[in-house]
C-alpha cells in the first residue's frame, strides 16, 4: 500500500474544523485542511501569531476559509467563553484537533486554575473545550476528536497521589503523563460516545519527533534539548510529515474509531502514518474511568 500523504486527504468542502494551537503541527493540519476546502477555525492564546498563520495560509490559498479565534486553554474561563461564542455562531462542528501543547517548562509552572501547566494545557483544557464543543460534535452527521499524544506517553503514568506534581515536578515525567492522559481520553471518549449514542469518533495521533517550536518554547532554547534541536536538526523531521498522523486520523477513511496513529518508521518517530502501538497503561479501563471523574471535577465540564 503506497504512503498516504496529503494529497490523499479527501475534499472537505462543506466541513468545518477547529485547530488549537497557532505553529507548528497545528498550523500544518489547517494549511492542509484549507488546501482540502474545509472551514477552519484556528484558536490560540495570541491573536498576533494567530493572525500571522491565517494571513499565510491565505496567502497559500486565497478562497480559504479560515479565521483566527482567541483562547487560552490554561484557563478555563477563557475556554468557556470560547465554547459560549462557537456555540452562539455555529449549529455544527465536523473535526476538533486538540493539538496545543507546552513541552517541560524547567520550572513548575500552573495555569490561572492551579493546574500543573503541561497537565492543565495538554490534557486538562482539551478536556473541558470539548465538552463545550460537544453540542456542535453531535450535531454534525459525522465528527470526529482528534487528541494528539506523543511518543513520550510509553513512559508516561498517571499519578493520582501528586496529579498536579506538587510534592516532585520533574518535567518530562510531567509532560508524559499529560500525553498519557490525552491518549486515555482519546479511548475513553470513543467508549462514551458508542455507550451514548453521540455518532462522535474520537481517534488519537502522535507526530513522532517533529521541528516544531514546542522544545524551544517549554524547555528553552539554551536547555539540552533546546540545543538538539537547533544543531542535531537533521534528527527532528519536518512539521509537515509530523503533522500527516494527525490529518489522516482527521479526515481519512481508513482511520478507526478509537484508533491511534504515527509515523510507521524508526520507533515510531517518522515517516508516512500508520498504526500506532498503545501502551498497555493506556487500556487501563479502571484508571481511565477514575481520570475521567477526577477530569470532570477538576474542570466542572459536562459531557452531556
Amino acid at each position: 500500500m503506497p504512503d498516504w500523504t496529503i494529497k490523499d486527504i479527501p475534499p472537505q468542502l462543506g466541513r468545518s474544523a477547529v485547530v488549537t494551537g497557532t505553529g507548528g503541527i497545528g498550523f500544518e493540519d489547517a494549511l492542509a485542511l484549507a488546501r482540502a476546502r474545509c472551514a477552519i477555525i484556528i484558536a490560540g492564546r495570541s491573536s498576533e501569531k494567530g493572525e500571522m498563520a491565517v494571513a499565510r495560509i491565505r496567502g497559500a490559498f486565497p478562497d480559504a476559509k479560515i479565521r483566527f479565534e482567541q483562547l487560552d486553554l490554561a484557563s478555563l474561563k477563557s475556554i468557556k467563553e470560547f465554547g459560549s461564542r462557537m456555540r452562539a455562531q455555529r449549529t455544527s462542528l465536523d473535526i476538533l484537533i486538540n493539538n496545543a501543547a507546552v513541552m517541560t517548562p524547567p520550572t513548575r509552572k500552573v495555569t490561572s486554575d492551579e493546574f500543573e501547566l503541561q497537565l492543565g494545557t495538554n490534557y486538562l483544557g482539551h478536556f473541558a473545550l470539548t465538552a463545550e464543543l460537544l453540542p456542535l460534535l453531535r450535531n454534525a452527521e459525522q465528527s470526529r476528536v482528534i487528541s494528539i499524544s506523543s511518543v513520550a506517553a510509553r513512559s508516561g503514568m498517571i499519578n493520582f497521589e501528586d496529579l498536579q506534581a506538587q510534592r516532585d515536578y520533574r518535567p518530562m515525567q510531567a509532560y508524559g503523563q499529560s500525553k498519557l492522559a490525552c491518549l486515555m481520553f482519546a479511548i475513553e471518549l470513543q467508549k462514551r460516545s458508542q455507550t451514548s449514542g453521540w455518532k462522535i469518533e474520537s481517534i488519537a495521533a502522535h507526530p513522532g519527533i517533529s521541528r516544531t517550536e514546542l522544545i524551544p518554547n517549554g524547555a528553552g532554547p539554551r536547555s539540552l534539548a533546546g540545543f538538539t534541536r537547533s544543531f542535531l536538526w537533521f534528527l527532528f523531521q519536518p512539521a509537515a510529515q509530523g503533522a500527516l498522523p494527525t490529518l489522516f486520523a482527521a479526515t481519512s477513511s481508513l482511520a478507526e474509531p478509537g484508533g491511534y496513529y504515527g509515523p510507521k518508521r524508526l520507533s515510531e518517530t517518522r515517516g508516512a502514518p500508520a498504526p500506532a502501538r498503545v501502551p498497555p497503561r493506556a487500556n487501563d479501563a479502571a484508571v481511565s474511568a477514575r481520570l475521567w471523574e477526577v477530569s470532570e471535577e477538576l474542570t466542572g465540564a459536562c459531557f452531556k
